[in-house]
């Protein structure tokens, strides 16, 4: 069930131009019981009074099951966005108002095929980070593989891609490959790719007896590798997707 708190800011972080790493714990000191996958609503209102809200997912990395002290999102500015006014000019030891979680952008016990496809853009990514624990159990059975498609424009929009290529490289089963569709690293890395993430599919020959894909971030990305994926033969109820919309 969603509750009502305040948050305090603990932590901020630039992880990219234009994309801020938020730490806040609750202000009453209680931990906050999340699932990987969900997120939660920041409230506020605009310059005139009236009420609204931004939803962003939790990216905290807590051990998959246990509630967590610390909540972490990743904020993108928008131009002339409330949202980014009220964000951006937080304090350490400032409050906002939140609720929360919500959503059912989940793994679930059903996800039993081999094979997951995670697909990202943006702050798109931020649910994948929190599911790391979850990822880990699974490999550790050597049952599952997990690959993640990550698209940016270069790499310095890359969020959180250190820690992406720390865990690919301590676990054999999980790929992390970088899709850059602007400007390619200065060292490559093996698994970059280039151009966008729907486009690197079909080296992974994605099938409905293998794969279980999520598709999380910009709208156009998630329709086209939605369509993508179906032409593969995915069936519906094997494709999750959750779309991230700007809003002023």
């Amino acid at each position: 069930m969603a509750e009502h708190f305040t948050l305090r800011l603990v932590d901020s972080r630039m992880l990219a131009p234009a994309v801020r790493h938020l730490g806040f714990e609750r202000a009453d000191g209680q931990p906050l019981a999340f699932i990987p996958g969900q997120f939660l609503q920041i409230h506020f209102h605009y310059d005139d009074g009236t009420a609204t809200k931004r939803s962003y997912s939790i990216g905290t990395v807590g051990d998959g099951h246990s509630p967590v002290q610390r909540i972490e999102i990743a904020v993108s500015y928008v131009e002339g966005g409330a949202a980014t006014k009220l964000l951006s000019g937080l304090e350490l030891g400032d409050t906002v108002e939140a609720s929360g979680p919500y959503g059912r952008f989940c793994l679930q016990d059903s996800d039993t095929h081999p094979r997951y496809l995670l697909l990202a853009t943006g702050t798109g990514v931020t649910p994948y980070r929190a599911m790391l624990p979850a990822f880990e159990k699974l490999l550790a059975k050597g049952e599952r593989e997990v690959v993640l498609l990550y698209g940016a424009r270069n790499e310095t929009e890359l969020l959180y891609g250190e820690e992406f290529e720390v865990f690919a490289q301590a676990h054999p089963g999980f790929s992390f490959y970088g899709c850059l569709s602007r400007l390619p690293r200065a060292v490559p890395r093996p698994h970059d790719r280039p151009g966008h993430v729907q486009g690197v599919l079909a080296e992974l020959q994605p099938s409905a007896g293998r794969d279980i894909a999520y598709l999380c971030g910009n709208p156009n990305m998630v329709d086209a590798g939605f369509n993508a994926l179906k032409e593969f033969g995915l069936p519906i109820p094997q494709i999750r997707r959750e779309k991230y919309i700007s809003s002023r």
